[in-house]
């Protein structure tokens, strides 16, 4: 998770200015977002089958954790896999597409620009239905990236907490059976040596009433 969260850290000054700066973002800035997208985009295929295969461990590391799962693994663990498949459907569905649109240089007209039945033909990604083609303009797809770095920024710390409060869980949990177990051993060493005390009373009472006799 590290791994991931170290890559969106570093677009986190691209992405600030078009998402929570009260200034207008220059057209410069989108020059420069552009070119930093282009060069990921287009980096050698090591550095993308690098990634793809820390993907697929992490994927993987969280399956095999669910292997003869416990109560702990269900709620942490699987938790932990459900946020994670919505990190690679971001991945897959907005920022894949997004960086081929950025390289392509292949934006819409902008959704100010279309009529409101052409509005009514556009899906939630921004593409229309009927030719699969984007219609955002190119601040708004600069937009839909800088948002899905966001989201899956906030999706992989989501991980992360899980992942730390099952630690935390399993150490709690092993602190109260320690506990416990010492509590019942102590109290199983008591009643041990009230019965060899009790014996031993009994027996010198015994051996008083042979005096006496």
């Amino acid at each position: 998770m590290s791994f991931f969260l170290g890559i969106v850290f570093s677009l986190f000054p691209y992405d600030y200015p078009l998402l929570w700066s009260t200034v207008p973002t220059p057209a410069a800035h989108f020059d420069a977002i552009e070119s930093h997208l282009k060069l990921l985009h287009s980096a050698p295929n090591l550095i993308v089958r690098i990634l793809h295969i820390m993907v697929a461990m992490g994927l993987g590391g969280l399956i095999f954790k669910l292997y003869k799962p416990t109560e702990s693994n269900m709620l942490f663990d699987g938790g932990s896999l459900v946020l994670y498949m919505v990190a690679v459907i971001v991945y897959i569905a907005n920022i894949v597409k997004g960086l081929r649109l950025v390289t392509d240089g292949t934006y819409g007209v902008g959704l100010g620009n279309l009529t409101e039945d052409q509005l009514d033909n556009v899906d939630r990604t921004g593409f229309d239905v009927d030719t699969g083609d984007s219609v955002l303009g190119r601040e708004d797809n600069l937009k839909v990236l800088a948002a899905s770095n966001t989201i899956l920024a906030l999706v992989l710390i989501g991980v992360l907490v899980l992942q730390v409060g099952q630690m935390y869980a399993d150490r709690a949990d092993e602190r109260t059976m320690r506990e416990f177990k010492e509590k019942e051993k102590a109290e199983l060493e008591k009643k041990e040596s009230e019965a060899a005390s009790g014996h031993s009373v009994k027996k010198a009472s015994g051996k008083e009433g042979k005096k006496t006799k």
